[in-house]
């Protein structure tokens, strides 16, 4: 393949209810690069059984979704990388979470130990399923049951992440090494929060070096700031369940969480996507192209 020749790329090649996949060549074959992007958290579908028990409508659910970054970066498979999408809210199962980091409180009978989970972000209301939007908005009018939460674990966390797993696996295989890139969104205002003087554009998470070797959140800084972005690193976010639970370095599986300012692309009271998207969208493409082929053989040394 010529290095800049983009891939020819049609339907999703996986749809199911809870997410898609774009491959960037035909089932079977070994994926022409490293890199796997997902995006989590960009799901819309707003199942039936969720808006039966909610006393919130979708549209002010929504706000907890980082919209559209699923189509941010739906590009990159035709230049060589595989891409994992949620169509699922994350309100109605988080998959950067861990599957039973559940809030004992929002449920009516009593949870399994293994599903009793003290983490901060239960304690905030924002664990696996979410008991709370971005405002502090209670979601539901009623308790769950823990079945409820099984189902939707069952149908959509179990599947998103064997297939999440099974893509590395494959990177993995072809190339002695596997990159996965967890794209986010954050509100404006948490892109302004650290002390920082100016917000940022972007913010790379590699939970303090412990998800992946230096030289990949390098690059992509270098990339993102040659587009003009400013960049900054793990703060206020160092990545989450994702990029902790498949960044193994020593295994030569790096993961890096990227965070977007909404503001960059986004109408945030309205979810509508400004001027900016088209420009954002072509960029991501740009970044993606430039990963794609470049030189990592770094990563798969012993």
């Amino acid at each position: 393949m010529n290095a800049w020749e983009p891939i020819a790329v049609d339907e999703p090649a996986l749809r199911t209810d809870a997410f898609e996949v774009r491959r960037a060549g035909p089932t079977g074959a070994a994926p022409p690069s490293p890199l796997v992007f997902a995006s989590p958290h960009s799901g819309r579908l707003y199942p039936a059984d969720m808006m039966a028990a909610a006393a919130l409508d979708a549209q002010s659910i929504r706000r907890s979704e980082d919209a559209y970054v699923d189509d941010l970066i739906s590009g990159a498979a035709q230049f060589g990388v595989a891409t994992i999408a949620a169509r699922y809210a994350r309100a109605y199962i988080d998959l950067n979470r861990e599957a039973f980091e559940l809030d004992p409180g929002m449920f009516a009978d009593e949870l399994p130990e293994f599903a009793r989970a003290r983490t901060a972000r239960v304690a905030a209301g924002l664990g696996a399923i979410a008991r709370v939007v971005s405002e502090g908005q209670e979601i539901y009018a009623r308790k769950l049951t823990f079945a409820e939460a099984r189902g939707r674990i069952d149908s959509a966390h179990t599947p998103y992440h064997e297939t999440l797993k099974a893509l590395i696996e494959e990177a993995h295989a072809a190339h002695g090494f596997a990159i996965l890139v967890d794209w986010h969104s954050m509100p404006a205002a948490a892109a302004r929060t650290g002390g920082r003087d100016r917000s940022c554009d972007m913010v790379l998470g590699d939970r303090f070096g412990a998800a992946c070797a230096g030289v990949l959140p390098a690059r992509v800084e270098r990339e993102l700031e040659g587009l003009g972005y400013r960049v900054a690193r793990n703060t206020p976010y160092a990545g989450g369940y994702t990029t902790e639970h498949y960044g193994r370095p020593s295994r030569r599986v790096h993961a890096l969480q990227v965070e977007i300012n909404r503001a960059l692309y986004l109408d945030e009271a309205t979810l509508i996507p400004t001027a900016g998207f088209d420009t954002l969208k072509a960029d991501l493409e740009k970044v993606a192209r430039t990963l794609a082929h470049a030189d990592w053989s770094s990563l798969g040394a012993a």
